[in-house]
């Protein structure tokens, strides 16, 4: 261990606990004397020497196994700390990450038990884990579990990233058990819109966090791709069938190429599905020809939209082929935010690379002028949609601030989609970690939202099953549920959130007694992770742990991996531990062979609190549709708003009486799930006046990304 002493003015003592600072492998001793010149001159310096040991140990390591001779990853991951140090006058997340040298990602991977040739590197953190490991590993033990939840938060968030990261820095880095955090990959419109990154925060954040939360290795910008390929087939398909004669229609999708005429796969398999037992073009006849070449699409029921990765508010309603060489096929469109694409929930649900084919191909686009549904498949557009995917398929490796392992792979919103990261990166870390290891995976907002699709949708997907639940709260959000006034991103917080106000946690505490009760209809164990702010009294602490105890929480433990990274975390690692060790009685909601409107009442009733729903006309003919084109055995997922249990953002704690309007019923037929709309929900965010992108700049000298959160 280094010991620095520094002399510093007294006033200072107070910004360093217990008149020094204890964390990782650094400790800083202070004494009373010169001053804080003195003081931030000293601590910069060691800073510094710190990220230069880092970088020589970096260059320098040698590994003393061959870790290619492994059949199987070691018991305990053979990881490499890495020296870090907690500066008091930090005024960002990405000063902290910029302060840290991680390691090579290289290296990370020979330290978890990976093989050579199953990573691809993308530059010196970052690197996709190849599919083959799950074939190699096939008899490996899965790990333990662990789902990260929250209570219904505040437009600032609560912080599961935060302690999905801080969890698996204590459990590692501190308790030398294997760990593996599965986060998303974030979308840009919350980058540079009002939320921010979700690399987590302060000391317990995925690094570097920059590369994080900007574009990653790209499997966003494959999604965008992917999706408004696939949009402009449809609306070229339409142009060409209004345009043309069957039989010039059918010379052009079956041209002859160097003399011969010849069906591709795709539509020998599309003749296959029409009863056409042809394989010679010359030989259909003007009917089978009129069959195969038309879709008829209705334009009118087109339910796929083109995408962008951007908050932009003023693509929610646009007008298409209004140029003249469109002739006159002009239609409304809209464009949704990239991460609410389907593609983005096929790749989060996906088992395997076949399987993302077979979902892609499924994926209903529109019906036809006779009511049936129109798939990728009878675009021919399947095969090239899983080319533009094949590398986003692949998990991304990154690291800790403290060095431990970490996979992100894709993002879907959990208020318009499912919310959780990938099916592939839980079970790859599964195997990787081990029997006695541990996998923590988040859901998006609260329980009541996030959780309850994770179980109902990814755990159906995935055939895997939590063995805990972590219930992430904070003072902050419970004051609001208890009453507080409204709490707006950018804005100061009002006194009610920086002073003790006991009345307020207790009448909040409904939100997470509501949140626990949803968490044991799965039958699956809760820990209550209190998220703690320096605003936090004691009292407000101990108030909110008795209650949660007191509400059927195997624990609650309060937090400070924010501010002590992973050694804040040991006691809520330390109840997880103990927690899986508890009864699972893991059961679902409800059963997929309900009709679906009593699948979306069970959800309206049992986990919002409704009293009942209420479906619009164009809502039941959606539903009635469905029903008929044979997808009434898929299970739902509630798009809505995830400020509050009901569909009004501004009714908070746990609201009762209402009647659940749904707006809308939509079909991922490729995801494998029917969603309605809640209310007036968008599908595109705005950005707010003041937002994110004020703050973000480059140093164009040194390339470093200034004002990233």
């Amino acid at each position: 261990m280094n010991c620095i002493n520094l002399e510093v003015h007294e006033l200072v003592f107070k910004c360093l606990d217990s008149f020094g600072v204890l964390v990782g492998d650094q400790c800083i001793c202070v004494t009373v004397g010169q001053g804080m010149h003195a003081l931030f001159s000293k601590l910069y310096a060691l800073k510094y020497a710190v990220r230069e040991e880092n970088k020589r140990e970096k260059q320098t390591q040698k590994h003393p196994f061959q870790w290619d001779m492994l059949e199987h990853p070691a018991d305990t991951f053979l990881l490499r700390e890495i020296s870090w140090l907690l500066f008091v006058f930090f005024s960002s997340d990405i000063e902290i990450s910029r302060a840290q040298c991680p390691k090579a990602v290289d290296v990370l991977a020979k330290e978890i038990g990976l093989l050579t040739d199953e990573i691809e590197i993308y530059g010196q953190t970052k690197a996709k884990v190849r599919l083959s490991l799950l074939e190699r590993l096939k008899d490996q033990p899965d790990g333990k579990y662990v789902l990260v939840a929250g209570i219904t938060p505040t437009p600032l968030g609560e912080g599961k990233s935060t302690v999905t990261v801080g969890l698996v820095q204590a459990l590692t880095a501190h308790l030398n058990i294997n760990s593996f955090a599965c986060l998303r990959q974030p979308s840009q419109g919350p980058t540079f819109g009002v939320k921010g990154g979700a690399a987590g925060g302060g000391y317990a954040q995925v690094i570097p966090m920059e590369e994080f939360n900007l574009h990653l290795t790209g499997d966003i910008h494959a999604i965008t791709a992917a999706n408004n390929l696939l949009a402009a087939a449809i609306d070229a398909r339409i142009l060409h069938e209004n345009t043309q004669s069957d039989k010039s229609l059918y010379n052009r999708l079956v041209p002859v190429v160097n003399g011969v005429r010849g069906f591709s796969p795709i539509q020998l398999a599309r003749l296959r599905r029409l009863g056409i037992n042809k394989t010679d073009p010359g030989t259909l006849t003007e009917e089978e020809i009129s069959k195969f070449a038309r879709l008829d699409i209705d334009p009118s029921t087109i339910t796929w939209q083109r995408v962008v990765d951007t908050n932009d508010r003023f693509l929610r309603k646009i007008t298409v082929g209004q140029a003249a060489t469109e002739k006159g096929f002009a239609r409304q469109a809209q464009f949704d935010i990239a991460v609410a694409s389907e593609i983005m929930a096929i790749l989060a649900l996906t088992t395997s690379l076949q399987d993302m084919k077979e979902r892609l191909g499924r994926v209903v686009v529109a019906n036809d002028k006779k009511g049936e549904p129109v798939t990728a498949e009878d675009l021919g557009v399947t095969g090239a949609l899983a080319v533009l995917m094949k590398d986003a398929i692949k998990p991304t490796l990154m690291q800790t601030l403290e060095g431990t392992p970490v996979f992100v792979h894709a993002g879907p919103f959990a208020n318009i989609a499912h919310g959780s990261s990938s099916v592939l990166a839980d079970k790859i870390a599964l195997k990787l970690v081990g029997e006695k290891g541990f996998v923590v995976t988040e859901a998006g907002f609260g329980a009541d939202i996030g959780m309850e699709k994770f179980f109902n949708i990814k755990c159906r997907a995935s055939g895997l099953v939590p063995s805990v639940v972590v219930l992430v709260a904070t003072v902050r959000a419970l004051k609001m549920h208890g009453g507080g006034p409204n709490v707006t991103a950018g804005a100061p917080l009002k006194k009610e959130y920086t002073e003790e106000n006991l009345q307020l946690v207790a009448d909040g505490c409904c939100n997470l007694q509501k949140q626990i009760q949803i968490t044991q209809l799965f039958g699956v164990p809760v820990v209550v992770a209190l998220n703690v702010f320096k605003t936090d009294s004691p009292a407000e602490i101990d108030l909110v742990c008795k209650i949660a105890k007191e509400s059927g929480a195997f624990d609650a433990v309060p937090c400070n991996h924010w501010s002590a990274g992973g050694r804040g975390a040991i006691k809520l690692a330390q109840a997880v531990e103990k927690a899986v060790n508890q009864k699972n009685n893991f059961k679902y909601l409800y059963n997929l062979e309900l009709p679906i409107v009593e699948k979306i009442r069970t959800i309206a009733q049992k986990v919002y609190g409704a009293q009942d729903i209420e479906l619009s006309p164009a809502a039941q003919s959606q539903v009635d549709r469905y029903t008929q084109q044979g997808f009434g055995n898929l299970p739902i997922c509630m798009a809505k708003t995830h400020l509050s249990l009901s569909h009004q953002p501004e009714r908070k704690g746990v609201p009762t009486g209402f009647i659940l309007p749904i707006s809308d019923v939509r079909a991922s037929i490729g995801a494998g799930f029917i969603y309605p709309l809640v209310g007036t929900m968008s599908t595109m965010p705005g950005l707010p006046t003041r937002s994110c992108f004020y703050d973000i700049d480059l140093d164009p000298v040194t390339e470093e990304v200034k004002g990233l959160f």
